[in-house]
């Protein structure tokens, strides 16, 4: 399967946006972009002191994403990007009009013994709850589709992939 669209992988701190997307991105033979890679050190800063970014801290981090992913309009590629509110998927959506959501959704108990184990990695377990406090999951005129986080990497991106090839105008193999 390959598409002409930008998937954003969203969701929650610790959901495996950064393992997933790769993943998918090879599945779609498209290049991936970290969107951890996109925040200014500004940013990077005050999450590992465990202070939550406000909506400020957040648009040009989500400007510099929409631009990327304006810049492979047509092409297709993966970016990851927490977008956990509508109006930040809006933002993206500004600057890349075909892009679609893939929300890598899961229960509070397992992103966390998730984000436990991982490693040097900024974001601390002290923001999950801010992180869902935040959430506003994917709204019916959004184009995308949520998959549940349960399993290995490999399944959940054969999920993805699934429910990306069940939305409207995305082409089959």
């Amino acid at each position: 399967m390959s598409t002409p669209h930008v998937v954003v992988v969203m969701g929650v701190a610790g959901t495996g946006k950064t393992t997933v997307g790769p993943l998918l991105a090879a599945a779609l033979g498209v290049p991936y972009a970290e969107g951890d890679d996109f925040h200014p050190p500004a940013n990077i800063a005050k999450m590992s002191a465990g202070t939550p970014l406000d909506d400020e801290d957040r648009r040009p981090w989500l400007d510099a994403i929409g631009s990327w992913a304006h810049g492979r309009a047509g092409r297709g590629g993966v970016v990851s990007s927490s977008a956990l509110k509508r109006e930040y998927r809006d933002r993206l959506r500004a600057s890349a009009p075909d892009a679609v959501f893939l929300h890598l959704t899961g229960s509070r108990e397992l992103i966390e013994q998730r984000m436990t184990g991982r490693k040097g990695h900024f974001m601390p377990t002290a923001l999950l709850d801010s992180q869902f406090a935040t959430l506003q999951p994917l709204e019916d005129d959004e184009a995308g589709v949520a998959v549940d986080v349960s399993g290995t990497p490999e399944e959940i991106t054969r999920r993805a992939v699934a429910a990306l090839r069940g939305l409207e105008d995305l082409p089959e193999d």
